[in-house]
């Protein structure tokens, strides 16, 4: 080798070298899943350091050791934005035979490293029963060139739908599985699931992969393709329709020899096969009666954290009280628990923070809600416990959870206690005066000029007008100030008033989300412009306002069966349509214009009827 061409060598292993990372030490086991009895599989011990010693296998005493272990390094290198990094990797390769079927697990393998010992993964093999029954797709000798998915029978391929119990409460979570079945060599290129008509559904993330399974005699390759929890929204017989599955499948052509080696080659083409999923009919419960007054719907397994960030503050200070509901259910649908502030504290509407996620094992995390509220007054106050209620769908009963009370001190601000909390539209900032326009020359002159007025203004006809119409202004002041004060007074009738206020801004923020396709934001702002007028509109508070109550207090105000029955339909059409799939532009317009349509009418209905 040219001596330039050496030192060039060693000068780009120093770079690598250098610029490589250090990678964090990996020692693991690798080997299928399921195997069938009497097949030989390979079970694969590897780290990804050099210098590994004294390696220590587990106990392979079920298994028959054909190969092994054999001993192995591979080395390479990769670039990434400009960097090398070398790859390193030594292996020991067993090949195995199962000495009997069942379920065996492997203990984890070790190895010695600069002087540390390193553990791999632990490992669990099925080792099934051979095939009972012949597999067709072995033994048929389609001679024909032109393939059809007839000449695939449905015990070669097909899919059901697990589902572990058929009957549930309403809103407890049921996971639903779609498992596929394969003899041959298929490929599933186009789905169509169920709609789920009656079921909120959360998706579960998967990442479909084949594993061996023995099924009724059978070795089948099978797959996941599909999991989901469903949250049944209503009671009764809800049926899961069937679904369909489009698959390719790699078929084998026999064709009739014509030479010697014919007998070696075979021809394959694509078939196409379609799948149909059973429906499967769901019971479900209603919830029992004796629900809780703090229950709202919540179904699961639940906990409840509470807290304050002080106990004293200053008048127009803000305090934030912090409620986090962490559990097991239907946690998405979660209101706000209700927290009552005293009459001297503005309060606003609650922040909601999530954290949640899906698994087979259901929807869970932890739902956060922030309450913000200002004193304006100086005093001791005390803000009552919190309550929050659930149905455990396990025990079949209404739990009900508590926090403590808060004692707050609120002391003086600065300038006060601040002003009385009345609606006026007087500014309480000092206006500004120009120094120039508050000081005046005074006029002198050495013979000031006095003017004789034989007319008298006091006791004229002028006067006594005047006299009349500022006592008649003065009084309808008054009476219009004191109205006013009153009807601020009464927090009830200014939330009354200004229902449909709130509920136009509110519902030009869902105009708006619906022109930018933001399905969820769209539903959710409806949800709360209904939920928030109702509850302003009947002085209730949202946390004791249901739906099946609000037929019930509608009605109160001489409304009509048809209006309660629209609002509550708005409810149960973006409740489900949040996370319910193919909810289209259209369905979002038409629901737009039918809130908007429903409120027109209730407010129309309580003018007439007052």
């Amino acid at each position: 080798m040219d001596r330039k061409y050496f030192y060039l060598f060693v000068l780009m292993l120093l770079l690598i070298g250098g610029q490589s990372k250090a990678a964090d030490v990996e020692f693991k086991a690798i080997a299928p899943e399921a195997v069938v009895m009497g097949e030989q599989f390979r079970l694969v011990f590897s780290i990804n350091t050099e210098g590994g010693r004294e390696f220590r296998s587990p106990d392979l005493s079920d298994f028959d050791v054909l190969i092994g272990p054999s001993p192995s390094t591979s080395t390479s290198i990769q670039y990434f934005n400009g960097q090398a990094t070398k790859i390193y990797s030594q292996s020991y390769t067993y090949i195995l035979v199962p000495k009997k079927e069942g379920t065996f697990n492997l203990a984890p393998a070790s190895i010695t490293l600069n002087n540390s010992s390193y553990s791999s993964n632990p490992l669990i093999i099925r080792v099934l029963p051979p095939d009972q029954t012949p597999n067709p797709a072995t033994q048929q000798g389609n001679t024909n060139n032109q393939g059809s998915s007839s000449a695939i029978n449905n015990d070669e391929i097909f899919c059901q739908i697990l589902i572990p119990v058929r009957s549930v409460f309403e809103q407890e979570g049921l996971l639903v599985t779609f498992k596929l079945y394969s003899t041959v060599e298929a490929v599933p290129t186009n789905y169509a699931f169920p709609d789920f008509d009656g079921f909120l559904v959360r998706d579960i993330e998967l990442n479909p992969q084949w594993v061996p399974e023995h099924y009724n005699g059978r070795n089948y390759r099978t797959a996941i393709i599909k999991q989901a929890i469903l949250y049944p929204q209503r009671s009764g017989r809800i049926t899961i329709s069937s679904g369909k599955i489009e698959m390719t499948v790699r078929q084998r052509i026999q064709r009739q020899a014509r030479s010697i080696f014919d007998d070696f080659f075979d021809s394959y083409q694509d078939v196409k096969k379609e799948v149909v999923t059973q429906s499967v009919p769901i019971d479900v419960k209603p919830l029992p009666p004796g629900k809780p007054a703090s229950f709202n719907g919540a179904v699961g397994n639940y906990s409840m954290k509470t807290s304050i960030n002080s106990t004293k503050v200053k008048a127009n200070e803000a305090i934030t009280i912090t409620v986090a509901l962490t559990g097991n259910g239907n946690i998405r649908l979660l209101k706000n628990p209700a927290v009552v502030f005293p009459n001297d504290f503005d309060a606003f509407d609650p922040k909601t923070e999530d954290n949640i996620r899906t698994t087979a094992q259901g929807t869970s995390g932890t739902k956060t809600f922030e309450f913000m509220a200002i004193p304006r007054y100086a005093g001791d106050f005390e803000i009552p416990a919190i309550h929050f209620s659930y149905f455990d769908p396990k025990e079949g009963v209404y739990k009900s959870l508590s926090s403590e009370s808060f004692k707050i001190l609120v002391e003086k601000g600065i300038g006060g206690e601040g002003t009385p909390p009345v609606v006026s539209n007087f500014s309480n900032q000092e206006s500004i005066k120009y120094l120039g326009q508050d000081i005046r020359y005074i006029m002198v002159e050495t013979k000031p000029r006095f003017i004789l007025n034989h007319e008298m203004f006091f006791g004229s006809f002028t006067y006594i007008i005047a006299y009349l119409i500022i006592t008649v202004l003065f009084i309808a002041f008054f009476m219009i100030y004191r109205k006013q004060v009153i009807e601020n007074a009464n927090i009830a009738l200014v939330r009354t008033k200004k229902a449909n206020k709130t509920a136009v801004r509110r519902l030009k923020n869902a105009d708006k989300l619906l022109k930018e396709s933001n399905k969820e934001a769209f539903y959710e702002e409806v949800l709360r412009a209904v939920w928030g007028y109702l509850s302003d509109k009947l002085s209730i508070s949202q946390a004791q306002l249901t739906k099946d109550n609000v037929a019930a207090e509608l009605s109160k105000y001489g409304v009509g069966e048809e209006l309660s029955d629209e609002f509550i339909d708005i409810l149960n059409t973006c409740e489900f349509a949040r996370y319910a799939p193919g909810q289209g532009s259209e369905a979002m317009d038409s629901l737009f214009k039918q809130t908007v349509n429903a409120i027109g009418k209730m407010e129309n209905t309580i003018k007439r009827n007052n």
